[in-house]
């Protein structure tokens, strides 16, 4: 059975950090695209950031230089460090698995920057 469950989430303050975990059963996780997206309240689910088997990473303009991506493929993790964060980045954050046309997703977890 394949699970993909994220942790870390919660409130914080303008300017505060977080880091996000999603932690992988079920799959080869090595060989999947992981990526993080967001859902904030009266918006479609958008695209944050993916890192792919080999490493290779990339991020939705909106929080370049400011998340990063990673990926313990001992520990079947993938994370998202997030700095400096704004109220627009509040919403659901929700992990993701693919590889060809398999593609699973995580039950989102909830990040409120408010002051």
């Amino acid at each position: 059975q394949v699970q993909l469950v994220e942790s870390g989430g919660g409130l914080v303050q303008p300017g505060g950090s977080l880091r996000l975990s999603c932690a992988t059963s079920g799959i080869r996780f090595g060989i999947h695209t992981m990526a993080w997206h967001r859902q904030a309240p009266g918006k479609q689910r958008e695209l944050v950031a993916t890192t792919t088997s080999g490493g290779s990473t990339n991020y939705t303009d909106s929080v370049k230089g400011r998340f990063t991506i990673s990926r313990d493929n001992n520990k079947r993790t993938v994370y998202l460090q997030m700095n400096s964060l704004k109220p627009e980045d509040t919403g659901v954050y929700y992990c993701r698995a693919t590889y060809y046309n398999s593609n699973y997703w995580g039950q989102g977890t909830q990040v409120t920057v408010s002051s």
